[in-house]
């Protein structure tokens, strides 16, 4: 009898013990998911950055072989890739302020109802998110512009901004897929590939172009 009295009375202490703590249950998220989040906000911002040196990558190498279609002169290459490089840059900062801007707007729209000062505080900043992008777009752009801008010879200048475009492209598809989580191999050949189609297109016109007379 007193064994199940004892039986009993640890039975009694277990159920008291769970209604405690179900009544009482621990406040905040657990440290890994605290962790997860970190990391995949940083995710988010480097693959963010990795899209806006491709952006610069493409966009700046497409347009000096574009130009280059038309003009052997090494100089109108590089002038025309560093204007694009200062436009592009401008243009991606521009579309990051507004962009954020509008999507703080309504977050801070959102929280005013709600009352959470905690969380305005970690809203994105659109001055930050501006340089980030206008950074990232910049060093894409850089790369096309420091292998043409030493080279005399037409033909090989033609070749090595390709070259140097199409390696850094399966860099930038390599990390995309790491970052996403994806086959590196088919996305590495969707960045390169979407990278050559604009470089082609655009050399392809401008020969066309030049060849018009126009």
């Amino acid at each position: 009898m007193a064994m199940m009295s004892g039986m009993d009375g640890g039975s009694n202490v277990v159920k008291v013990a769970a209604v405690v703590d179900a009544e009482n249950p621990a406040v905040g998220p657990p440290p890994c998911a605290v962790d997860s989040d970190d990391l995949s906000q940083r995710a988010n911002w480097l693959r963010a950055a990795v899209l806006g040196a491709n952006d610069g990558l493409v966009s700046t190498a497409s347009l000096m072989l574009g130009v280059g279609a038309v003009k052997a002169d090494a100089r109108a290459m590089v002038i025309s890739g560093f204007a694009g490089l200062l436009a592009g840059a401008c243009s991606m900062a521009i579309g990051e302020f507004v962009s954020v801007c509008s999507q703080r707007d309504v977050e801070l729209a959102r929280l005013d109802r709600g009352g959470g000062d905690d969380e305005k505080a970690a809203l994105p900043s659109p001055v930050q998110a501006a340089a980030a992008s206008a950074l990232a777009f910049s060093v894409g752009a850089l790369l096309p512009l420091l292998a043409a801008g030493f080279i005399a010879d037409y033909r090989l200048r033609i070749g090595v901004v390709a070259a140097v475009a199409t390696a850094t492209l399966a860099a930038f598809g390599c990390v995309g897929a790491v970052l996403g989580r994806a086959p590196v191999a088919r996305s590495c050949a969707r960045v390169v590939g979407g990278g050559w189609v604009a470089m082609a297109v655009t050399f392809g016109l401008m020969r066309l172009f030049k060849a018009s007379g126009i």
